[in-house]
């Protein structure tokens, strides 16, 4: 049996075990990593830790650490509250608001996981707030980082250009650009709708009222329930307790206002809410203007928030999502033993190598889509197009279609928790019980995998664009 066998069977069996015994899969992962790299890819320390992912280290923990100050100071409250009143209370509009504001952020020029980091702390935020799917509200952010990713002037699309030009293979930027765009749009709609979308656009818009607590335009009602009933039910929210019998109608109320979240006119602006807002624009500013790493800038300034309050941020290093670093470095790092002992190269070499240049093809894409849900989608791409080259140079297949086809199956699989835009999502999703959520967006990342290489392959490259 070959080595890169081995190693592909190696993290089969990792995936089995952290599925039927509940141990952390990083955790797994670098045991696997440490057997195969020394006993079968004869590497030695150095070579294993090659693909420990720092850079993707720091930004999980700088991002998480960042934000878990921003929730204890009322900081993600504030701007939650404010995002209902920018959209005139319709919830459902916000998913939609932050997948338009990462495709515009990625399109002008942010790398796809900087936007991800800087928008879906506060979409997870306000999905907690308001009921809305987790997976819902970050599928929503990480496509929408997608759908721009591929504009001209942005950092995959001018990648991507710029290897078809070097390959000397005919291209065309607008079609890239807007068959990325389509496709993470139709997906999103299917997601909003397969996720609770319709429900929130039943509720209609919501409005404070009594120290806060939403109710859906048409269904407000006297908040002063009979004695003995039930609970309140507010759209987006958990049900209050219900009233003990002994209760009176006025202290049921009164209970009612106390614990519904507070409206935005009952959150000033403090002055650890402001430096954080400030450290927002911040960080925002470095990552696009500066072109400064997100992690070490995230970390950065939520150490000087620390320093400046600590009493408010004292429980946020806690709160950083440890297992979650744990589980994506874990797992890049055996993805890196096998890019070090060329089992990514072997396996698109053995697909290249295929005589029928229409199984070629979707081939390629599905190896694409599979190695991005683990590892970057850029260096794949930049694999498995020169890997494309001879077969399109028979003429039997357009260029143009080919390589958008392989485009979006490399980075539309980024909903994966193993992905560093999934991993984000993971890690900055609050209040939810995270195991649960790993596996709900583990099995959207495997639908995602098994689905579009397909239907972009049908769509993209049988019709022989270009």
């Amino acid at each position: 049996m070959s080595p890169e066998l081995i190693s592909i069977l190696v993290l089969a069996v990792v995936f089995v075990i952290a599925t039927t015994r509940s141990i952390n899969m990083g955790a797994l992962a670098f045991a696997a990593a440490f057997a195969v790299g020394t006993l079968v890819a004869d590497l030695d320390a150095d070579g294993i830790f090659a693909g420990f992912p720092g850079d993707l280290f720091v930004v999980l923990v700088g991002v998480t650490y960042l934000f878990a100050i921003a929730r204890s100071n009322g900081t993600t409250d504030w701007l939650v509250h404010a995002s209902v009143r920018l959209v005139r209370g319709r919830v459902a509009l916000i998913p939609w608001v932050m997948f338009a504001l990462t495709g515009a952020l990625t399109a002008i020029g942010a790398v796809s996981p900087a936007a991800v980091a800087i928008v879906a702390p506060i979409a997870l935020s306000f999905a907690a707030r308001y009921g809305i799917s987790p997976l819902l509200m970050g599928a929503m952010v990480v496509h929408g980082a997608q759908g721009g990713g591929f504009s001209p002037i942005s950092i995959y699309g001018s990648i991507v250009n710029g290897i078809v030009e070097r390959e000397k293979l005919p291209g065309n930027e607008v079609t890239l650009f807007l068959a990325s765009l389509i496709v993470n749009l139709v997906i999103a709609a299917v997601v909003f709708v397969a996720c609770g979308g319709l429900r929130l656009w039943r509720q209609g818009s919501v409005t404070e009222v009594d120290g806060g607590a939403l109710k859906g335009r048409g269904e407000l009602r006297d908040q002063q329930q009979p004695t003995g009933t039930g609970t309140t039910t507010d759209p987006g929210t958990h049900p209050s307790p219900s009233a003990s019998p002994s209760s009176s109608p006025t202290t049921t109320a009164t209970a009612t206002r106390e614990t519904a979240p507070a409206p935005t006119s009952s959150l000033p602006l403090t002055p650890p809410r402001i430096a954080t807002l400030l450290s927002l624009v911040a960080l925002v500013v470095a990552v696009l203007v500066l072109d400064l790493d997100a992690g070490l800038t995230a970390i950065t300034l939520a150490v000087v928030l620390s320093a400046v309050w600590p009493d408010a941020s004292r429980k946020a290093v806690g709160e950083i999502a440890w297992p979650t670093v744990l589980l994506i470095c874990g797992v890049l790092t055996y993805v890196g033993v096998l890019d070090e002992m060329g089992t990514i190269t072997w396996a698109g070499e053995g697909v290249g190598g295929i005589g029928v240049p229409l199984l070629a093809a979707v081939l390629l894409c599905y190896i694409g889509a599979i190695v991005s849900a683990f590892a970057s989608s850029v260096g794949i791409m930049g694999a498995l197009i020169p890997l494309a080259v001879p077969f399109l140079a028979q003429g039997e297949i357009g260029a143009v279609g080919m390589v958008a086809a392989l485009a979006v199956s490399a980075t539309v699989v980024d909903v994966s928790p193993f992905s560093t835009n999934g991993a984000l999502v993971l890690a900055a999703a609050p209040d939810v019980d995270r195991e649960r959520f790993f596996r709900q967006l583990m099995v959207y990342g495997g639908i995602v995998v098994a689905v579009v290489p397909a239907v972009v392959w049908l769509l993209m490259v049988v019709p022989g664009w270009g």
